[in-house]
């Protein structure tokens, strides 16, 4: 089964429902026009439908392996995370302090979503990875900031959720 983004519903949601001109009169969304975001969703849908979608069963089937102390990911992982990061999709909602777009979370919300529904599996990483950006960046200290944020929002690091569910079976 293939996925196509619902990027004209998402468009209709964000600028009927969520308030997208307003958000975008706010101060550093200057920028952030109808047709920006229009090309964002239809680019983030491009690589949720042509990248992410094709290696989501291998994500399923294969997971990933250790061995020898190397962790590898399922087939098309590593170089669909490299295509991820090299055309900034890891950094939307971040500061542009840390190299981040500093994209209005509606709209990083909406591609989050494409990400998502294309392969979970993969979206997970930049998901956890956001969340810790958000973490830092509201709480840590400078020199923590000025150490983890620009790793992370370029993706060379990336963020994880350390606790244990032993009810959820994380543990």
């Amino acid at each position: 089964m293939s996925y196509v983004a619902p990027v004209k519903d998402m468009l209709f949601a964000m600028n009927e429902l969520a308030g997208l001109a307003e958000i975008a009169g706010l101060p550093g969304n200057e920028e952030v026009s109808p047709d920006l975001v229009e090309a964002i969703l239809d680019e983030a849908g491009k690589f949720a439908t042509e990248v992410l979608a094709p290696i989501n069963a291998s994500g399923d089937k294969q997971g990933n392996t250790w061995k020898d102390g190397v962790v590898s990911t399922a087939d098309g992982f590593k170089e669909a995370y490299a295509s991820f990061c090299e055309t900034g999709w890891n950094g939307m909602p971040a500061s542009t302090d840390f190299g981040g777009q500093g994209l209005p979370v509606t709209v990083s919300t909406a591609v989050l979503e494409m990400w998502k529904s294309a392969n979970m599996s993969f979206s997970l990483c930049q998901m956890l990875t956001l969340g810790a950006v958000e973490a830092i960046a509201h709480h840590g200290s400078d020199e923590l900031k000025s150490t983890y944020l620009p790793n992370m929002v370029s993706g060379t690091w990336t963020g994880t959720m350390n606790l244990t569910e032993p009810q959820a079976g994380s543990d």
